[in-house]
């Protein structure tokens, strides 16, 4: 609604209303009508992006996003950190400088800017095999939408997915965590490879 609000305001501001269009790839989630707005806007810089991955041609993001997923290879999954977490994480880098890295409006294989309540809608990265994926996120994150993971790791059949995650008090290196995660079993280490999949 704000967004449709300033659009009423200011016709040729920021916030432009976007025909998806045709489906052209309901998996990684690529619609014509948001590929013909991307090529426009970046005067040819970009001409596609897939929504529901953060692997293959992923969302361009700035480096304003709440979150910023990254692909652990070693983990077979993915981690998250918000803007509120000052310390390390097991991609190596601080939120600081994932935001420098993957910022300005790239698109960035391996990395997406998110919001936190994204994590567990049902299309977050589901190209890449969705919230399963996750190994790793900052407890401050993790507390803040737990009932949200309950919920949805009740509804992708793993009650116990929120216990599955790993955080700062496990491990920051994926060296750490990896231990944590066979221990609990979790789905990711089960699944095909994240890198090449």
């Amino acid at each position: 609604m704000d967004c449709k609000a300033s659009f009423e305001i200011n016709p040729t501001g920021p916030n432009q209303p976007i025909e998806k269009g045709e489906c052209l790839d309901p998996v990684l989630g690529q619609w014509e009508g948001v590929n013909e707005f991307v090529r426009q806007a970046s005067r040819g810089a970009i001409d596609h992006y897939n929504f529901y991955s953060m692997l293959i041609d992923p969302m361009t993001t700035c480096g304003c996003c709440e979150c910023i997923a990254a692909a652990l290879p070693t983990c077979n999954g993915v981690m998250t950190v918000g803007r509120e977490y000052a310390g390390e994480t097991p991609c190596g880098m601080k939120f600081t400088t994932l935001a420098g890295v993957m910022g300005g409006g790239a698109s960035s294989p391996g990395f997406v800017g998110h919001s936190k309540f994204n994590i567990t809608q049902k299309k977050f990265i589901t190209g890449d095999g969705g919230l399963l994926r996750m190994v790793w996120m900052p407890l401050i994150l993790k507390e803040d939408i737990k009932e949200r993971l309950i919920k949805r790791g009740e509804e992708l059949g793993v009650p116990d997915f929120y216990d599955m995650i790993a955080d700062e008090t496990v491990g920051v290196t994926e060296e750490e965590i990896l231990p944590f995660l066979q221990e609990k079993g979790h789905p990711a280490l089960s699944m095909g490879p994240i890198i090449g999949e």
